[in-house]
């Protein structure tokens, strides 16, 4: 089926959630697209979650393929590529499972790829106010280069021609939730950063929004501290493999480092111990990456 949007959604776990962001869907004013479902549970949530209520726009649940001794491989980075190639969009999209849309979102999508002539287009993560959560987001409208990304991409909010993706063979997949390595998050600056280095060509708008849970980092369990560095990792690997520069990186670390210190003066022990995780997880990433490719390569 041909339409000018693919929406690819890698699923885990949730269920109420994936509905919530099909209800989001239904508002669009922006009517063509498709969503790919791709299924990474070993139950039939999913199933029960489409078969409770119709929807007027085209949706395919795809099952993850079983690995050896039908084990399952997981991770986000895995399921986008395995949706891409279902898709039948030029336009891919990457929502999270647990994200909404507003109802102008996709038309605002649209409407500047055709206005800038982009190849890829990006917006920010917000609350309901339009507040932004879950990062640091350039403000304005402006092409990005390289050393924009992580203040301009965040992946559920993140669309790029199918040409784009497929010329640098889509996400990495040893790179994001739920990969089997430490490197944990940043799969989108990743891909985004590969995109670039080809030539391909990246917009921001902080008027593309979506929403999203917004993460609380003054509460710090062990499973929080956990994520938090595996995060930091993810961000530091990226940083490393696309080679952005010591003093560019340095810069991200200083910044938790900083942020660790004033949390402490005002006595946030929780979120100093998140800026303690993820500075420890970028410099983790950074240098322990060297290390992980000379095992692998033997």
């Amino acid at each position: 089926m041909t339409v000018r949007i693919s929406l690819v959604m890698a699923t885990l776990g949730r269920s109420k959630e994936i509905a919530l962001m099909l209800d989001s869907l239904e508002t669009q004013t922006f009517r063509d697209f498709e969503v790919l479902i791709v299924d990474q549970n070993a139950d039939d949530r999913v199933a029960g979650v489409l078969a409770a209520k119709p929807r007027p726009f085209p949706i395919q649940h795809v099952r993850a393929p079983a690995g050896p001794a039908g084990s399952k491989q997981r991770g986000a980075s895995w399921a986008r590529n395995i949706g891409a190639r279902c898709a039948g969009g030029d336009i891919l999209g990457f929502p999270d499972d647990d994200c909404t849309y507003p109802p102008h979102f996709l038309e605002k999508v649209v409407e500047t790829f055709e206005n800038t002539g982009a190849d890829i287009v990006n917006g920010r993560a917000a609350d309901e106010t339009g507040r932004s959560i879950n990062g640091r987001f350039a403000t304005g409208a402006r092409w990005t280069g390289p050393k924009d990304v992580f203040r301009t991409v965040i992946e559920w909010v993140s669309f790029c021609k199918r040409s784009a993706f497929e010329a640098v063979g889509g996400y990495d997949e040893n790179v994001g939730a739920g990969a089997p390595t430490p490197w944990q998050s940043c799969e989108g600056p990743d891909v985004m950063l590969r995109m670039m280095a080809k030539g391909y060509r990246a917009y921001y708008d902080q008027d593309i929004y979506g929403h999203h849970p917004e993460m609380v980092i003054d509460i710090q369990d062990a499973h929080m501290q956990q994520k938090v560095r595996g995060y930091g990792r993810g961000m530091g690997y990226v940083l490393a493999k696309n080679r952005l520069g010591l003093g560019y990186s340095l810069n991200y670390m200083a910044r938790s480092l900083g942020g660790c210190l004033v949390s402490l003066a005002k006595g946030r022990r929780g979120r100093a111990i998140y800026y303690m995780n993820t500075l420890t997880g970028r410099v983790e990433g950074f240098f322990w990456r060297f290390a992980f490719r000379r095992v692998s390569n033997k």
